[in-house]
């Protein structure tokens, strides 16, 4: 039968599934979540006797304004509209919404989006952080529409101890936080007498004093702006050793936190680079095994007018097509000896009845309009393509057969 477009949808209904390749092929390495290392609440220093004096005054400068950077274990949130016009594409944002979960940096300074993949946010401020989601999203081909903000603030903290209610760690936000702020956050002032007590902030390896009853009258005092790393110590002792061992047990903690922190990250990048080396070894088999006709496949086999009369496999995740295997790098059509009018596809029946059925499809390529039904017809397995010979090359092999014939008999007949 001809090949038209009405054959050709009627064989392309015949069910087929292209084979698949193996999982290896798929999976990642990725990036698996490490530890998250706990915060350790800071017990309040040893209160030491209490002796007048004069205290002297050293105000920490102004760190200035900057906006707030996002860093390890921060939690930012994902935000969608309301109309739900792209669920299927935005189904982990959506969800992330509805159940108000979030999205932690995890310790690469990355965050892990369904369907988008791992998004770089640490050291960004949350206009560049959305900026960075944003082509993520473009890049994902998902609808970029979305508001981003940090649910949680745990990467930058400000730690309080000394002579106050409640010994805390507070975090840095979007605002900055003032001195006052963070002591009433550890519950306020403990101490019996405020005239001989002392705040002392400990700051880049810099110890500075603000006497509490000073503070207690000055408002700009209060308003001292705090930074990342600050250690402040409420003090009852002029001496400054209780303070020191204080500062000693928050900078030991933090090279312990680093410590962990850098271990944690050694033991993730030899768990990916192992995963790596075994699905590159997966890969690897499989392609050796492929090379030496192990895997099982599916082809398709081309005779007559070829450059090669071969068998063309078909390709693993989707659907060949006529075109795909006449003009194939192994084997194609040879326009010189090929009869562009006559190019079949063979298959076989199905039908376990029909044992010896065939049907062929005759593709005449001399239009080339008619070619466009090439690229639409699926090849199935086991179907052979045929292309016949041209009548001047039919005649051309005839001659080329007989004329060695007529050469012998012409010299036998001068010999005799």
């Amino acid at each position: 039968m001809p090949l038209t477009v009405e054959t050709v949808m009627a064989a392309n209904r015949s069910s087929y599934t292209p084979k698949q390749l193996p999982e290896a092929f798929f999976a990642s390495a990725g990036m698996p979540r490490g530890p998250k290392l706990t915060q350790t609440a800071i017990e309040p220093a040893f209160l030491p006797e209490t002796r007048p004096g004069r205290l002297e005054t050293r105000v920490p400068p102004d760190p200035g304004r900057a906006p707030y950077r996002i860093g390890i274990e921060d939690k930012l949130l994902l935000a969608t509209p309301s109309a739900a016009t792209s669920v299927e594409q935005l189904t982990g944002l959506l969800a992330a919404e509805n159940r108000r979960q979030g999205y932690t940096v995890q310790d690469d300074g990355a965050i892990s989006i369904p369907d988008v993949g791992r998004v770089v946010v640490a050291g960004k401020t949350l206009e560049e952080a959305e900026n960075a989601v944003f082509n993520k999203l473009v890049e994902a081909g998902i609808n970029p529409a979305f508001s981003l903000e940090i649910a949680e603030f745990n990467s930058q903290r400000v730690t309080i101890g000394g002579a106050v209610r409640n010994a805390t760690v507070v975090p840095l936000t979007l605002t900055p936080l003032r001195l006052n702020q963070a002591i009433n956050a550890a519950g306020g002032f403990d101490l019996a007498d405020r005239d001989y007590a002392s705040i002392r902030i400990y700051r880049d390896g810099t110890l500075y004093q603000i006497p509490v009853a000073e503070y207690s009258r000055k408002g700009e005092l209060q308003n001292v702006t705090l930074k990342d790393g600050d250690s402040v110590f409420v003090d009852t002792d002029f001496e400054l050793d209780k303070a020191s061992e204080f500062f000693a047990q928050q900078i030991q903690l933090t090279s312990v936190r680093q410590a962990a922190r850098k271990n944690a990250l050694d033991e993730l990048e030899m768990e990916v680079e192992l995963r790596r080396s075994e699905l590159d070894e997966q890969r690897e088999n499989f392609n050796e095994r492929l090379a030496f006709d192990a895997v099982d496949r599916d082809y398709v086999y081309l005779i007559g007018e070829v450059f090669k009369q071969a068998r063309y496999p078909l390709p693993f995740e989707r659907k060949a097509t006529l075109a795909d295997a006449l003009y194939s790098e192994s084997s194609g059509f040879n326009s010189r000896t090929g009869n562009p009018r006559q190019i079949y596809v063979l298959r076989g029946s199905e039908n376990p009845r029909e044992f010896s059925g065939v049907t062929a499809w005759n593709l005449d390529a001399t239009n080339a309009a008619n070619f466009i039904l090439a690229t639409r017809m699926e090849l199935r397995p086991n179907d052979v393509i045929f292309i016949a010979e041209q009548p001047i090359t039919k005649w051309n092999r005839v001659l080329t057969q007989l004329a060695p014939n007529l050469v012998s008999s012409s010299v036998a007949g001068v010999v005799n």
